[in-house]
């Protein structure tokens, strides 16, 4: 309905948003039939390092459930997450945060305590908005200025997300250093 009065209200109201959305379904599935579906690389190398390392991962998409398993299902990543939670079962889609939030509820987590991977700004925007560590893997489109900073991190590849917590490692180590230095020189500033 939310992208009904949108498209009607840039459109008009006559504005069939039905009959569109319907159209670029009917154009997906044609090339979906022509060329298959796109694994991106190092997606299921990373799934399958993540399982191993008992951290919990989760879809949040806007497509429908049945089709987002489907296209899963077909590139063989399907069994590799542990939730698959949909826009059409929250009150509202991206880039709201409803999605996210979801899929924090059903893993059990604070949105504060996930990562986020996204490819597309209405995602990123949507991941941020809920609290999450957001990544953006871009694939249309690279983010401009106003997005990179709603970003936690910009990575090329899948693969990449591997390092994070090893990032992370160093970033703290990095910042408790930085403090006991921090703590030294107050030492050595105080007045009598």
């Amino acid at each position: 309905k939310e992208g009904e009065k949108l498209m009607q209200g840039i459109f008009g109201p006559s504005f069939d948003y039905y009959a569109i959305r319907e159209r670029r379904r009917e154009l997906v599935r044609e090339r979906l039939a022509q060329y298959g579906l796109e694994k991106k690389p190092g997606v299921e190398e990373t799934l399958r390092f993540l399982r191993a390392k008992g951290i919990k991962t989760a879809v949040a998409t806007a497509t429908a459930l049945d089709i987002t398993k489907s296209h899963l299902t077909t590139i063989g990543v399907c069994d590799l997450f542990d939730s698959i939670v949909s826009a059409k079962n929250v009150a509202h889609g991206k880039p709201e945060p409803d999605v996210y939030l979801y899929a924090c509820e059903v893993l059990g987590v604070q949105p504060e305590n996930c990562y986020a991977v996204e490819d597309s700004p209405n995602g990123v925007m949507s991941a941020h908005a809920a609290g999450c560590r957001t990544i953006m893997i871009p694939d249309l489109s690279q983010p401009d200025a106003e997005l990179s900073r709603l970003l936690y991190r910009k990575l090329d590849t899948f693969g990449e997300l591997i390092n994070i917590k090893y990032i992370e490692k160093v970033k703290k180590y990095s910042q408790n250093r930085q403090n006991r230095v921090n703590h030294t020189l107050d030492k050595e500033n105080r007045c009598c």
